[in-house]
């Protein structure tokens, strides 16, 4: 396998290293905007597998012939959801696999934000699955830790733990603190802001999918390993719009613990207009210039890659299933928590980019070596799952299921 992996940024650079202790793939280009990033990745790793270029992820040309110089036969997408289309469409057009851990992006129902959807994550892709299919080759969406093994985690349930699903919610939380922030968050912020403040989407069978405020029903929910309780509230992400695609259920949710912090702190973005990616016009030195507020809050806070020394605590990705197994109810917690200590000290890595890049790290293993295949536009629920959870055990990071 030779693998095109664009992004060098925190979870480009946690790809590297976690690929270079395996032995499925011959070559891996790490290719970023800044250069710079690139020859870093690749630098640490000190593997001969691994070369750097410079590319700009818009540009579908320039990326379909980075794919066909180095004969790349899967192209990795490591960048944010703006660059989802543009390296789709190229590696289709390189005859290249696609994976990515994010999806399209959404626009709210003009009218109806609230309550109905508009387009919805991942349209743009799915609108082109024939394509894909017809052609024989795969494109792998939403196979990050969620979305990504919180899927693997629906598909394993429905085989193997339930005979009938009532709902499945993917819960997030962690108890991750940065020495000397206030505010630092751990993933992307730009990222942060898309998934929490656009109207989060619940699917329900006979219903479809649906929308509802921002940061709506909250519960708390307990996490394991010593996390403990974390108030949950309902975000937009991939889950609900795989999800309901390939496994059988009833209700289908995403809530992320976010705490009470963090969700003022979005309002107060989202009231003073600091969400929005449409530029305004700023004075400069040289005259006026033309910038994207999400972006300038984005290049005020700290790089998450960069926080790990000193972040506290574990992260937690998991989801939680409530159905029918032998005639009788039962409820479970599958779930996969990092320690930032541990991460730091065997890859160098915060916990949250590491356990995002752990996921297609282990489908790109997968696809190479057979145990997953297929064609068209698919989720991580369309693969069995067992293939998949054994290999990450073999990784050297476990995943736990509680009985609730």
């Amino acid at each position: 396998m030779r693998v095109l992996l664009v992004g060098a940024g925190g979870v480009g650079t946690a790809v590297t290293r976690i690929a270079a202790r395996r032995p499925f793939f011959d070559l891996m280009v790490v290719a970023d905007y800044d250069p710079a990033r690139a020859e870093a990745a690749v630098t640490a790793v000190g593997d001969d597998r691994f070369r750097a270029e410079r590319v700009d992820a818009g540009d579908e040309a320039a990326v379909a012939a980075l794919l066909a110089r180095h004969g790349c036969d899967v192209l990795l997408n490591a960048t944010d959801p703006r660059f989802v289309m543009p390296l789709f469409r190229a590696a289709r057009k390189a005859g290249a696999s696609y994976l990515d851990m994010a999806m399209s992006l959404s626009r709210p129902h003009p009218e109806r934000p609230y309550e109905e959807c508009g387009v919805k994550l991942g349209d743009e892709q799915f609108a082109l699955a024939g394509e894909w299919e017809e052609a024989g080759a795969l494109a792998l969406v939403g196979m990050g830790v969620e979305p990504g093994l919180s899927d693997v985690f629906a598909r394993y349930a429905a085989d193997e733990l339930f005979d009938e699903i009532e709902e499945i919610g993917i819960r997030d939380g962690a108890n991750l603190t940065v020495d000397g922030y206030d505010f630092a968050p751990s993933f992307s912020i730009w990222t942060t802001i898309e998934e929490c403040l656009n109207p989060p989407v619940v699917y329900e069978k006979g219903r479809g999918w649906f929308t509802t405020a921002p940061f709506s029903e909250p519960e708390v929910f307990d996490f394991p390993d010593g996390i403990g309780p974390v108030e949950c509230v309902n975000v937009e992400h991939e889950e609900v719009l795989l999800v309901p695609r390939w496994v059988d259920a009833r209700r289908v949710t995403f809530k992320y613990g976010l705490g009470r912090e963090f969700i003022e702190t979005l309002k107060t973005l989202h009231l003073l207009g600091l969400d929005r990616t449409s530029p305004v016009t700023v004075p400069g030195a040289d005259g006026p210039v033309a910038v994207s507020p999400r972006d300038v809050v984005a290049a005020s806070l700290p790089d998450p890659a960069t926080l790990g020394e000193r972040m506290r605590g574990k992260t937690c990705a998991g989801t939680w299933v409530r159905g029918v197994k032998d005639g009788q109810p039962r409820e479970v917690y599958l779930y996969h928590v990092v320690d930032n200590e541990w991460s730091m000290a065997e890859y160098g890595c915060q916990a949250v980019v590491w356990q995002t890049a752990l996921n297609p790290v282990v489908a790109l293993e997968l696809l190479a070596t057979g145990g997953w295949s297929g064609s068209g536009v698919l989720g991580p629920e369309a693969f069995p799952a067992r293939p998949f959870l054994d290999l990450l055990t073999e990784y050297g990071s476990p995943w736990g299921l509680r009985e609730q």
